[in-house]
């Protein structure tokens, strides 16, 4: 599902290169839930975002779905991702003015069908009363259930969530990892990126990042 063949991100800054990801090589088979770990700055969430194809690599390879991601154009890489990647972040990224539905379509486009799609999302996740409502207007608990919903609407092949837990209590965090793992029980591909340890509980292999490298999975 996944490839990464020696994969560095290096930014030029005041002081010289920082190395985001340096010379990253792992798979990822289809339908695994993988959990990224690490310290603060360890990669994580550029690792995640090149695998997204939102981060082009300063050097190496990524392919998912056995496509070449950074050999597609901008354009060719976007059609890629809407129908194939759904984003989980920390910060949610709803747009504020819109209602729930509208978020959850947003991927979508508004091709037939849609909206019953995103109603009966919605109303798996709890949220059917709230469909009118603003994220302004939410818990950060139903906040990230509709982000879940919108990365779900399109029916991707892959999950990739950063820190999706990060904002939220221990309840409602651990209602989000049971709708990835869901998701991930009906064949989907999971991969994110925590520091919380709990997190490794629903995964089928952990991989433990520092200053940019692989240092173990396990």
């Amino acid at each position: 599902m996944v490839r990464l063949e020696n994969v560095s991100k290096i930014y030029l800054g005041q002081r010289g290169e920082v190395r985001a990801l340096d010379d990253v090589s792992f798979s990822v088979d289809s339908g695994e839930f993988v959990v990224a770990q690490g310290p603060s700055g360890s990669g994580k969430s550029t690792l995640l975002l090149t695998i997204g194809g939102m981060v082009h690599p300063t050097k190496g390879r990524v392919v998912v779905d056995g496509n070449d991601v950074y050999a597609m154009s901008g354009r060719e890489r976007a059609k890629f991702r809407a129908e194939n990647v759904g984003f989980v972040f920390q910060m949610f990224h709803l747009v504020p003015y819109l209602t729930v539905i509208e978020n959850v379509l947003l991927p979508s486009g508004g091709g037939t069908g849609a909206r019953a799609g995103a109603e009966g999302l919605l109303e798996s996740l709890g949220l059917s009363s709230r469909l009118r409502h603003k994220p302004a207007q939410l818990s950060t608990g139903e906040r990230q259930r509709t982000a879940i919903a919108r990365a779900l609407l399109n029916r991707p092949k892959m999950l990739l969530a950063d820190e999706p837990t990060g904002n939220l209590d221990p309840e409602n965090g651990a209602a989000v990892m049971g709708y990835l793992a869901q998701f991930h029980r009906d064949g989907g591909t999971v991969i994110v990126v925590s520091h919380e340890v709990v997190a490794a509980d629903y995964a089928t292999r952990v991989i433990q990042l520092r200053d940019g490298r692989v240092e173990t999975t396990t």
